[in-house]
């Protein structure tokens, strides 16, 4: 009987945590597609992986922290960046800020309207 009681406990426990997965508010699909697209052509303009690190912003999920408008324009995200170790610098010394226009669909990059030096 203690191990059905043990097994029915963790099953709806398991339950209970989808259930709370489900109900956060959930990402348009193309967001995430979109951030991963600006990211990539930001280190694409900037030397590659070996010389440059976007900011920690642009690797979470949809990237909403450096997400600066999503409209019928597309995704504007804005973000800086720097040669690898950067952001564990102390304090963190950015080199370079980058924007970029994706469309909302996530699928194509629409505009770099900057990239270059922290103004």
């Amino acid at each position: 009987m203690n191990r059905l009681l043990t097994a029915f406990t963790g099953l709806a426990l398991s339950l209970g945590s989808i259930c709370a997965v489900e109900a956060a508010p959930s990402l348009p699909l193309a967001q995430p597609k979109a951030a991963n697209l600006a990211r990539m052509r930001a280190e694409s303009l900037n030397g590659g992986l070996a010389s440059y690190r976007a900011a920690a912003c642009m690797y979470e999920t949809g990237a909403s922290s450096c997400l600066i408008s999503k409209s019928g324009q597309g995704f504007l995200f804005s973000f800086r960046g720097g040669p690898p170790g950067w952001e564990l610098q102390s304090p963190p010394t950015p080199t370079l800020e980058t924007r970029v226009l994706v469309s909302q669909d996530g699928e194509r990059i629409l505009a770099v309207p900057y990239n270059g030096p922290i103004p």
